[in-house]
């Protein structure tokens, strides 16, 4: 791989690969150097890619594997801190909706964030999770039921209902 087309992927997928990172991690520091180390593996493969989803599909597969094993090899996780420095769009503040995502079981997060935050089909996610596409629906359903849930006790307090 030249540094040209590895410069262009990266600049291309980096933000992707780290949010992707981070709804596994939640740590800033470990999503910066996971996916420093995706993008590492990225740089030494040798591996041809027929399209640029080729290439996005094989860097989410490794940062979750990276991710994986991570969680793994530290055998701790703490899900009482969310960092709330997260860089969002500079529009309307959905913040509420990304700390909800956040506050979702593994199961049902890293699907939600792939098909909606990264518009990857069922059967992309059924491919980058291993998982049966059957299942992925039946996640993302039941994630959208949690989601609604939560954000209509948020927005309890406001005049606007919410459609999830």
């Amino acid at each position: 791989m030249t540094d040209e087309i590895f410069v262009r992927y990266y600049e291309k997928h980096k933000n992707s690969i780290y949010s992707v990172i981070f709804n596994y991690v939640r740590s800033e520091a470990d999503a910066g150097d996971l996916t420093q180390e995706t993008f590492i593996k990225f740089y030494s493969c040798d591996k041809e890619f027929e399209s640029d989803e080729h290439a996005k599909a094989w860097l989410i597969r490794v940062a979750i594997n990276l991710c994986k094993n991570h969680i793994r090899d530290n055998k701790r996780r703490s899900f009482d801190e969310l960092d709330e420095n997260i860089p969002a769009p500079e529009t309307k503040d959905y913040s509420y909706v990304m700390t909800a995502v956040l506050s979702l079981p593994e199961k049902y997060r890293i699907p939600i964030h792939l098909y909606f935050y990264e518009n990857y089909s069922v059967k992309q996610i059924a491919a980058a999770l291993s998982l049966n596409e059957s299942t992925v629906k039946t996640r993302i359903k039941r994630g959208k039921e949690k989601l609604k849930s939560l954000l209509e006790k948020e927005a309890g307090h406001y005049e606007y209902r919410v459609e999830v």
